[in-house]
């Protein structure tokens, strides 16, 4: 029993294990920060799409008549 505790203790299979997991968990935190930070921009600019594109169309089928 006591060289299963030995062994176990050196063994360091499950600390790499714990840095994959805190390095993932990173790299999504920075990715929910970033979408988070341009969310806002993302609306407006697909809101004045929408606008022109909707002003577009109606300016085209006024001509195309």
């Amino acid at each position: 029993m006591i060289n299963f505790i030995k062994n176990f203790r050196k063994d360091e299979d499950g600390a790499v294990t714990v840095d994959w997991v805190v390095l993932t968990a990173a790299v999504v935190g920075l990715g929910i920060a970033a979408v988070t930070t341009v969310r806002g921009g993302i609306d407006t600019a697909a809101t004045t799409l929408t606008t022109d594109l909707g002003a577009s169309m109606t300016s085209a089928a006024a001509v195309g008549d």
